[in-house]
């Protein structure tokens, strides 16, 4: 009788694929726990300003405020048609006493709580951005401004703001100058008065290229008695109605300018309404010019702390007589002088 030897079942190339299978399993789950925890969630963005309702053709400040250990790297943003220009504040100094955009309530996720007065490390207080702002003296209602935060990890936030806006108290005032200034200019002057736009324009671009230059000392040029306050609304011979951009100084032929505050010497010129001008450059967007001189007493690219001697009182340009005329702008919005001197150190 034949014998039958019995078949085996070649179990090899399925337990292969079987062990191939835990093995990929394995590694898939030894991947799922060694990715990376999602980062934390960015602490809400706060954003101030004071005053509370900055005035038309007034300067004001806008602060971003970042809790301990935010990661927060810098700030940008734009106000009034102007870029804001962000640098540290010492948090233990910086006040508020303005408006804010955080609607958060005591208890809330997130709300900024007062930091104990023994917390003095740098791990432990908040980081504050801070900026110059202009309320153009057009403005209506309200200015529109957005602040943008970038922390460390590349992550940012956007904050868009509505702020309130006071209406300025600016004045009249008719003059007679002479009849070449108080006309439409001609062709020629048009092309000098372009000119002299687009070098006042270049001063402001390089204003808001450089790092903030003043400390805590502003001062008038001047120390004498206000002639012509800025905004006030001018017609010259009947015909030109302007407002005044600047602050009238008194002064006598050839009395000493010095510089409001430190900075570097940006232009030394000849305008055609201006006459003989300075403009410093301050940083951080701010600017300052110094009209009518008589005589520059400075060189472009020099720098002068506040109080230094940059010019003497002048006729020189479009005027009724020797003067001071004293221009502040943030970029080329100009605003009222004497609101940077009420401005905290």
């Amino acid at each position: 009788m034949e014998r039958i030897t019995p078949g085996f079942l070649d179990l090899k190339p399925a337990l292969t694929r079987l062990a191939a299978s835990g093995v990929l399993a394995s590694a898939a789950a030894l991947a799922i726990g060694c990715e990376p925890p999602p980062p934390p969630p960015l602490p809400p963005l706060e954003v101030s300003w004071a005053p509370a309702e900055p005035v038309q053709g007034h300067l004001f400040l806008i602060r971003a405020t970042f809790p301990p250990g935010s990661g927060i790297a810098s700030a940008t943003g734009s106000a009034g048609g102007e870029t804001l220009r962000f640098h540290r504040v010492d948090s233990r100094v910086a006040s508020d006493g303005g408006g804010s955009s955080d609607t958060r309530g005591p208890g809330d996720p997130g709300a900024p709580a007062d930091a104990p007065e023994s917390a003095t490390s740098a791990d432990s207080v908040a980081t504050i951005l801070e900026s110059l702002a202009a309320v153009p003296i057009d403005a209506t209602d309200t200015v529109d401004a957005w602040v943008t935060a970038t922390y460390e990890d590349g992550r940012t936030q956007t904050d868009s703001l509505r702020i309130p806006v006071l209406e300025g108290e600016y004045e009249h005032e008719r003059l007679t100058v002479a009849p070449r200034f108080g006309s439409p200019p001609n062709e020629e002057d048009q092309v000098r008065l372009r000119r002299d736009r687009f070098k006042a324009g270049w001063v402001a671009g390089g204003a808001h290229a450089t790092p903030r230059l003043w400390g805590s000392e502003v001062r008038r040029p001047r120390d004498s008695r206000v002639t012509s306050a800025f905004g006030t609304g001018r017609e010259f011979n009947g015909q030109i109605s302007s407002r005044h951009m600047g602050l009238d100084l008194a002064g006598r032929w050839g009395d000493t300018v010095t510089a409001a505050a430190d900075g570097i010497v940006a232009l030394v010129d000849e305008f055609l309404l201006a006459g003989n001008i300075v403009y410093l450059n301050h940083g951080g967007g701010l600017l300052s010019g110094y009209f009518h001189l008589s005589q520059q007493l400075v060189e472009t690219g020099q720098h002068v702390p506040a109080g230094t001697p940059i010019g003497l009182v002048g006729a020189t340009g479009r005027v009724t007589g020797p003067h001071l005329h004293w221009v502040v702008r943030y970029g080329t919005t100009s605003v009222a002088p004497r609101s940077w001197l009420a401005l905290p150190p």
